[in-house]
Protein backbone atom coordinates (compact mmCIF):
# COMPACT_ATOMS: atom_id res chain seq x y z
CA UNK A 1 0.00 0.00 0.00
CA UNK A 2 1.06 3.32 -1.26
CA UNK A 3 2.30 5.68 1.69
CA UNK A 4 3.25 9.59 1.78
CA UNK A 5 6.64 10.38 3.41
CA UNK A 6 6.45 13.80 5.42
CA UNK A 7 6.75 16.78 4.07
CA UNK A 8 6.83 20.58 4.63
CA UNK A 9 3.37 22.43 4.52
CA UNK A 10 3.21 25.35 2.28
CA UNK A 11 3.01 27.52 5.20
CA UNK A 12 6.61 26.28 6.64
CA UNK A 13 7.91 26.55 3.21
CA UNK A 14 11.46 28.79 4.15
CA UNK A 15 13.21 30.52 0.99
CA UNK A 16 16.66 29.90 2.16
CA UNK A 17 16.42 26.03 2.97
CA UNK A 18 14.64 25.87 -0.61
CA UNK A 19 17.48 27.66 -2.55
CA UNK A 20 19.78 26.03 -0.62
CA UNK A 21 18.91 22.61 -2.01
CA UNK A 22 18.54 24.34 -5.82
CA UNK A 23 22.33 25.44 -4.79
CA UNK A 24 23.84 22.47 -5.17
CA UNK A 25 24.19 20.76 -8.82
CA UNK A 26 23.22 17.83 -8.06
CA UNK A 27 19.50 18.53 -6.16
CA UNK A 28 19.04 20.95 -9.29
CA UNK A 29 20.10 18.63 -12.09
CA UNK A 30 17.34 16.26 -10.21
CA UNK A 31 14.65 19.14 -9.94
CA UNK A 32 15.31 20.20 -13.49
CA UNK A 33 14.43 16.66 -14.88
CA UNK A 34 11.38 16.69 -12.63
CA UNK A 35 10.16 20.12 -13.75
CA UNK A 36 10.66 19.61 -17.17
CA UNK A 37 9.28 16.42 -17.36
CA UNK A 38 5.81 14.31 -16.54
CA UNK A 39 4.71 13.35 -13.30
CA UNK A 40 4.82 11.70 -11.33
CA UNK A 41 7.70 9.59 -11.72
CA UNK A 42 9.75 7.04 -9.92
CA UNK A 43 12.79 8.09 -8.73
CA UNK A 44 14.79 5.79 -10.66
CA UNK A 45 13.91 7.04 -14.09
CA UNK A 46 14.74 10.40 -13.36
CA UNK A 47 18.32 9.47 -11.59
CA UNK A 48 18.95 7.70 -15.24
CA UNK A 49 17.76 10.25 -17.23
CA UNK A 50 19.68 13.30 -15.46
CA UNK A 51 23.34 10.53 -15.57
CA UNK A 52 24.48 12.11 -12.77
CA UNK A 53 27.33 9.34 -11.82
CA UNK A 54 26.23 9.83 -8.23
CA UNK A 55 26.18 6.73 -5.98
CA UNK A 56 22.66 5.61 -4.56
CA UNK A 57 23.32 6.67 -1.11
CA UNK A 58 24.15 10.22 -2.24
CA UNK A 59 21.38 10.78 -4.31
CA UNK A 60 18.67 9.03 -1.52
CA UNK A 61 20.56 11.89 0.35
CA UNK A 62 19.16 14.80 -2.52
CA UNK A 63 15.46 13.57 -2.62
CA UNK A 64 15.49 13.63 0.84
CA UNK A 65 16.72 16.95 0.54
CA UNK A 66 14.13 18.37 -2.00
CA UNK A 67 11.65 16.74 -0.40
CA UNK A 68 12.45 18.26 3.17
CA UNK A 69 12.54 21.73 1.28
CA UNK A 70 8.97 21.05 0.53
CA UNK A 71 10.42 21.24 -3.34
CA UNK A 72 8.76 17.58 -3.97
CA UNK A 73 6.44 15.04 -2.78
CA UNK A 74 7.67 11.52 -2.38
CA UNK A 75 5.25 8.32 -2.09
CA UNK A 76 6.54 5.26 -1.22
CA UNK A 77 5.09 1.88 -2.81
CA UNK A 78 7.35 -1.23 -1.97
CA UNK A 79 10.81 -0.55 -2.73
CA UNK A 80 9.95 2.26 -5.79
CA UNK A 81 9.58 5.94 -4.84
CA UNK A 82 7.53 7.92 -6.85
CA UNK A 83 7.97 11.44 -6.96
CA UNK A 84 5.95 15.17 -7.88
CA UNK A 85 7.16 18.67 -7.80
CA UNK A 86 4.81 20.76 -5.88
CA UNK A 87 4.50 23.26 -8.35
CA UNK A 88 1.22 24.95 -7.15
CA UNK A 89 2.51 24.51 -3.54
CA UNK A 90 5.78 26.54 -4.60
CA UNK A 91 3.96 28.93 -6.54
CA UNK A 92 1.65 29.62 -3.72
CA UNK A 93 4.77 30.23 -1.63
CA UNK A 94 7.10 31.85 -3.55
CA UNK A 95 5.30 33.08 -7.26
CA UNK A 96 7.87 32.59 -10.19
CA UNK A 97 11.35 30.68 -8.06
CA UNK A 98 10.57 27.09 -10.01
CA UNK A 99 10.88 29.10 -13.67
CA UNK A 100 13.49 31.44 -12.72
CA UNK A 101 15.61 28.69 -11.11
CA UNK A 102 14.95 25.82 -13.45
CA UNK A 103 13.88 27.09 -16.25
CA UNK A 104 10.35 26.67 -18.51
CA UNK A 105 8.49 23.58 -18.44
CA UNK A 106 8.82 21.93 -21.48
CA UNK A 107 5.58 19.67 -20.86
CA UNK A 108 3.67 22.77 -20.13
CA UNK A 109 -0.76 22.96 -21.51
CA UNK A 110 -1.20 25.11 -23.99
Amino acid sequence: MPRALPEPSVDSFDLTVVLSALAEPGRRALMTELYRGSEPIDCAVVVEKADLGLSNPTISHHYRVLREAGLISTVAEGRRRIVTVRRDDMERRFPGLLNAVLGTRQNQPA
